[in-house]
């Protein structure tokens, strides 16, 4: 059984509390490797690593920052097999959706090394002669950040990619379920050519390791994906030092079904929206919101579809659906589960555990009769549970979408120009699809959300450079005698 270490001042050390902890595979419940445990003293000395390479890395030509990671993007490409395999196997979703997974790394990877001759400012005219106005964007200095486990590599390189190449050193914690391929990523860019301490990687509990990283007073950014609760309690800590934040939260995503709709092209959007990644996406569809005229074919066809998936080892290229991540996430499934039961809906399908299946297997499951005030029609359940809702017309349908605290992704399935073109214009979500489902996110355009998904940041695409630089404003006057602006306008 290989035990793996923390990545600090490149190099594979030892953590300092001597504890380890497994990583599970959840469709065998077999133990895969052994991690050790940071400590905070461990997060202190990565930080520590960090600013010491900052002033080197910052000052290193954005062009040459991009060859490391253009090298790294081929490495990518030349293990992508052997990381979705991995992948499957530590954090269970099929095949076919980690090499998916491992793609996006490759994409963004490349993006960011080409935004190495980019790094665009602004040049505008002066009020007054003989002076220069322009822009400059300077990386922040040491970012911290702080990854879930359901996109284990990709998400990872959303926030580590853009950071390097606007010169910023990291200190980087992914989600203890899934820390190999994070281990894969790191060996990746060291061989790619990274000096040592740009990236530092402690592993551990967020409590501990999480909450060092956002309390060090000299990380100056975070940047997190996860949970609501966690992202407030973040920003709450952070703003005490004034850091960047960058939070990247819950949905309850909504996916509208028309009357003019394509049913059979709605179907299959609904099922790769809801199903796909077992329902653990933060832009997984969990309500689908009918409209009442089309209702009973639409739940027809659509049980009769959601029957056919098949659960299993997402290493079998046939399995549709793998496991959830735990034991704890398979019971908070089952507890929204009995929670819809209780309210009046309607369980038409699965509620279940997936017998005899060894690991965290939970049957794709279909609620009707749902009303949007219901607890399975709010909450986030982050597992393969979906509600449907009747809607008589299209504004009704808007604002039962919009009844939610959360504001990711949203979709809609319409034949009719206007109707798509209203719900771009009043879906309250940061991401929009037509005639297609909730998820699909492509890495040059920006990904966030509104309301409680977020604090109103961006990753990815153009706005990454947000996330990851400060805007220096530089006024340069060679006219050779004080000029004062609005003063010496006339």
């Amino acid at each position: 059984m290989q035990q793996y270490k923390l990545f600090i001042n490149g190099e594979w050390v030892d953590s300092g509390t001597g504890e380890t902890f497994d990583d599970v595979n959840p469709a065998t419940l077999e133990t895969i490797a052994k991690l050790q445990k940071a400590s905070v003293d461990d997060v202190s000395r990565a930080v520590e690593s960090a600013e010491g390479a900052f002033d080197s890395w910052s000052g290193t030509p954005a062009p040459l920052r991009g060859k490391i990671l253009f090298r790294a993007a081929r490495m990518l490409e030349e293990r992508k097999e052997q990381l979705a395999r991995l992948m499957t196997q530590e954090m269970g979703k099929i095949l076919k959706e980690t090499r998916g997974d491992v793609q996006e790394a490759i994409d963004i990877t490349y993006y960011a090394a080409g935004e190495g001759r980019r790094l665009l400012g602004e040049t505008t005219p002066s009020e007054l002669p003989d002076k220069f106005c322009m822009t400059t964007r300077r990386p922040i200095g040491v970012v911290g950040l702080i990854t879930p486990w359901n996109f284990p590599i990709a998400i990872p390189a959303w926030k580590i990619m853009p950071a390097l190449i606007y010169g910023n050193t990291i200190v980087f914690k992914p989600a203890s379920d899934t820390p190999l391929l994070s281990i894969g990523l790191v060996k990746i860019l060291t061989e790619a050519g990274l000096p040592k301490g740009v990236l530092n990687l402690v592993i551990g509990e967020g409590s501990i390791v999480g909450g060092a990283i956002v309390n060090n007073k000299n990380i100056k950014a975070i940047s997190f994906t996860g949970s609501v609760e966690t992202g407030r309690w973040i920003l709450s800590e952070a703003g005490k030092d004034m850091k960047r934040v960058s939070l990247e939260l819950g949905g309850k995503n909504p996916i509208i079904v028309m009357d003019d709709a394509d049913l059979n092209l709605a179907i299959d959007g609904v099922l790769w929206g809801a199903f796909g990644t077992t329902g653990q996406r933060c832009t997984a569809a969990s309500r689908v919101i009918v409209h009442e005229e089309i209702l009973p074919a639409f739940q027809k066809k659509f049980i009769e579809r959601t029957k056919k998936l098949k659960l299993g080892n997402g290493l079998d290229e046939t399995t549709d659906m793998g496991p959830v991540i735990n034991n704890l996430q398979l019971q908070k499934i089952a507890k929204y589960v009995n929670i819809g039961k209780e309210e009046g809906a309607t369980l038409v399908l699965g509620g279940r555990t997936a017998k005899p299946l060894p690991g965290y297997f939970f049957e794709p499951t279909i609620f009707t009769d749902v009303t949007s005030d219901m607890r399975i029609a709010q909450e986030e359940i982050f597992g393969p549970v979906l509600s449907l809702i009747s809607a008589v017309s299209l504004d009704e349908a808007i604002d039962i979408a919009n009844s939610v605290v959360y504001g990711l992704s949203s979709s809609i399935y319409t034949g009719n120009i206007k109707n798509a073109f209203k719900a771009i214009e009043k879906l309250d979500t940061g991401i929009t699809y037509i005639n297609a489902p909730t998820i699909g996110a492509e890495i040059h355009l920006p990904f966030g959300g509104t309301k409680a998904t977020g604090n109103g940041t961006r990753e990815a695409g153009t706005t990454a450079i947000e996330e990851f630089t400060e805007i220096k404003t530089v006024y340069f006057d060679y006219s050779g005698r004080l000029q004062k602006a609005q003063i010496d306008v006339e």
